[in-house]
C-alpha cells in the first residue's frame, strides 16, 4: 500500500531531523539499496521522500528551511 502525502512529508522531515545536512546522502544510499534489492516500490517511496527533502532543505546551509 502506498504512503499518504502526509506520511511521506512526515518522513522527509524525520530523515532531516535524524540526519541534518546529510539526509539527501542518506536517502540516495537508500534508494540504491533498495533498488538492488528488487524493491521497486520502496525505492519509489523513498524517491517521493527525497523530492519532499529538496522542497524542505536549504543546500547552501545544510539546514531545514523552518529554522532560518
Amino acid at each position: 500500500m502506498p504512503l499518504d502525502d502526509w506520511e511521506l512529508w512526515a518522513a522527509a522531515q524525520q530523515v532531516i531531523k535524524q540526519h541534518r545536512a546529510k539526509a539527501p546522502e542518506h536517502v540516495a544510499q537508500r534508494i540504491g539499496e533498495l533498488a538492488a534489492a528488487g524493491d521497486l516500490d520502496g525505492a519509489q517511496a523513498w524517491q517521493a521522500i527525497a523530492e519532499r527533502i529538496d522542497q524542505l532543505m536549504d543546500y547552501r546551509t545544510g539546514q531545514p528551511l523552518s529554522r532560518q
